[in-house]
């Protein structure tokens, strides 16, 4: 699965910080553009996970689940960050 999500990246003195809009809580910085943009895409990977986390059942209760469901793991690219 891939995912798009936009990047807004904002330069301060000589950093470069970078959030995005779709994400609350997603921010990076880095001394370029690319720094910044890759610690966002870092940040965006580690909140998604643990949405996902929380989202999802634990083991023990996935394994008791009956035989007519099924039970998927996504992973999402977000390592093309689109900047606006």
């Amino acid at each position: 699965m891939h995912n798009e999500f936009t990047s807004i990246i904002e330069q301060d003195g000589e950093w470069f910080v970078a959030y995005s809009p779709e994400i609350p809580g997603a921010n990076g910085q880095g001394r370029s553009p690319d720094d910044a943009r890759e610690n966002l895409a870092e940040a965006i990977a580690l909140i998604l996970e643990d949405r996902l986390e929380d989202a999802c059942p634990e083991r023990e209760t996935v394994q008791s689940a009956p035989s007519s469901s099924f039970t998927e793991s996504r992973s999402l690219d977000t390592s093309n960050l689109r900047t606006l």
